[in-house]
């Protein structure tokens, strides 16, 4: 029998909590669901991610507005993805930051990505009527970008490490506190989506680079706050296992003049008892193995996913 396409089986409410890491910093978690977060600063907020939809972000900013009221400045997206960025409007934020990249990618896929993400996981697309359009940045950046967050608040870095989970991810880093916001450049017990992914490089110096932050608590992009350095390099050398047990195993398939379904067969086989228990894993690796499969075939860029795609390739892999 067929699985379900992607999560639309996916209808249970997952629980969220709102964690206070340092004073004035918080992210929400919730059981596998996208994770956001907060910061303030000495007379605003800056907000890191924006979830699917105006009406889930309100819930995010109800919660928040319990522990400050201070007005959104700066709403920071770490990349394009249609979950992450769409409730945007609900934050009334100032400026919008992203990397120079993320705004070219909405500019070139950003309509096509909001009908595939939306097709895919209904659940997190609540009140889908409530998005007024495409999330466009007001400011970007090409390798840094820092925020004075005053007083003794100290600053906030915004950083680009290179191609990974796509061509524009950054994080967010507050030295004083040694947090990072690392968006879904690293997830903590929870599967990786790599359908707009550079493996190899994701794999090797992005997750170098951010390793060498030093981070004692780190926010990924679903699961767990990982706390203290042993979580923090736990929850990025588990990221790393997931992209190099693919590439492994679609590049031996590759080798031997095998088909994209023995691909996936040979990632699935190799991946689920270690991670096949976490969060989205039957949903995203479908995907995950098509852009490897593509990547090592020399598709140096990710082809647009379009919900008429997504579906083709499904029922190749999970039929």
């Amino acid at each position: 029998m067929a699985k379900p396409f992607a999560s639309s089986a996916d209808t249970a409410v997952k629980e969220q909590t709102l964690e206070v890491l340092a004073d004035g910093v918080y992210a929400l978690t919730a059981e596998g669901d996208p994770n956001i977060g907060a910061i303030e600063g000495e007379d605003f907020l800056v907000c890191f991610e924006a979830l699917a939809t105006p009406v889930a972000a309100r819930r995010w900013l109800a919660m928040l507005r319990e522990h400050t009221d201070k007005p959104v400045r700066y709403l920071v997206l770490s990349h394009y993805h249609a979950v992450r960025v769409l409730g945007a409007s609900a934050f009334d934020a100032e400026t919008i930051v992203s990397h120079e990249i993320t705004r070219d990618l909405i500019a070139e896929r950003g309509e096509q990505d909001w009908a595939s993400e939306f097709a895919r996981m209904p659940r997190l697309a609540e009140a889908a009527e409530s998005v007024p359009g495409l999330t466009w940045p007001t400011l970007t950046f090409a390798d840094r970008l820092t925020i004075d967050l005053g007083g003794d608040r100290g600053e906030l870095v915004l950083q680009y490490h290179g191609r990974g989970h796509t061509e524009g991810d950054i994080t967010a880093w507050l030295p004083q506190h040694r947090i990072l916001f690392a968006g879904d450049l690293v997830e903590a017990q929870a599967a990786l989506y790599t359908g707009d992914a550079f493996h190899r490089d994701w794999a090797g110096p992005t997750l170098d680079r951010i390793k060498a932050v030093g981070a004692e608590q780190l926010v990924g992009g679903r699961g767990a706050v990982s706390r203290g350095r042993a979580e923090v390099d736990a929850a990025v050398e588990q990221t790393r296992g997931f992209l190099q047990v693919m590439l492994r195993e679609v590049g031996a398939v590759q080798q031997r003049g095998g088909t994209l379904k023995e691909a996936f067969e040979a990632s699935h086989a190799a991946l689920v008892d270690d991670y096949g228990h976490w969060p989205i894993f039957e949903h995203c690796l479908p995907f995950d193995v098509s852009r490897v499969f593509d990547e090592l075939s020399g598709v140096e860029r990710p082809v647009i996913w379009t919900a008429e795609r997504d579906q083709e390739v499904w029922a190749q892999l999970q039929g």
